[in-house]
């Protein structure tokens, strides 16, 4: 998506009427322009993430699935509750009682499959700082999310990160607009325009696990999870005079 830079983020554009006259500019001896195309990226550590957790169980009848669900559910959302997460942090994906299709237990034993003919599922995304994201999903796995794992890293201030990359391919292409400027014997001058295309925003995930509830008896430590660093990219398209 092209969009312009205001002045307060760094230099990028001269007042409104320049911006107009951008359009004709063109590079050439007469109006003795510099035109430049130059990107640059910029990374930074992610600070948000939104953790995924969710549980399946089995039931011999859609009752006892069921009633399962609900007392791992509700465990859940105490331990969530118990360490600090509030409520708005929280959203529910999906949850549903379902038979159980035939597929699913083919490997099995009769008493197994007897035993699962009916399959309970919940998920939920949680919104938490980078730093608490083994914490909270340590408990989770402990109270009973067995389906959870997955963990989108973020950023609580994109928009700071695609100034920065801006920034640095606006500086990066007035670096080589004077290199050019000099090579032909002439002052770089004022810049007269310049525009912004950035990237989508990226999402890392890291792909859930099936994580089994840790043994009663044994003290689990959470996982050693660490943010991923996020870049964002920036391609500046600017003008600058000469003399």
């Amino acid at each position: 998506m092209l969009k312009r830079i205001s002045l307060a983020v760094a230099i990028f554009f001269a007042a409104a009427s320049t911006a107009a006259l951008a359009q004709t500019l063109q590079v050439n001896k007469a109006n003795r322009t510099i035109q430049i195309t130059v990107s640059a990226t910029s990374t930074q550590m992610a600070d948000r993430a939104i953790l995924h957790i969710g549980y399946t169980l089995y039931g011999p009848t859609s009752k006892a699935a069921y009633a399962k669900a609900s007392e791992t559910s509700n465990a859940i959302a105490d331990a969530l509750k118990k360490a600090g997460v509030a409520k708005d942090q929280i959203q529910s994906i999906n949850q549903s009682v379902r038979a159980t299709q035939s597929y699913e237990n083919n490997n099995l034993t009769p008493e197994q499959r007897a035993a699962r003919k009916y399959r309970a599922e919940q998920s939920w995304t949680v919104k938490l700082p980078a730093k608490e994201a083994a914490r909270i999903l340590n408990l989770a796995v402990e109270a009973g999310a067995n389906n959870s794992g997955a963990i989108d890293w973020q950023l609580s201030n994109h928009n700071a990160l695609e100034a920065k990359a801006a920034a640095k391919a606006l500086m990066k292409g007035k670096q080589i607009a004077a290199a050019m400027a000099k090579g032909l014997g002439v002052t770089l001058g004022p810049l007269l325009y310049a525009s912004n295309q950035s990237q989508q925003r990226p999402v890392f995930p890291m792909m859930a696990a099936q994580l089994k509830a840790p043994i009663a008896q044994a003290a689990v430590k959470p996982l050693a999870i660490n943010p991923q660093r996020i870049s964002q990219s920036a391609t500046i398209h600017a003008i600058f005079a000469i003399q």
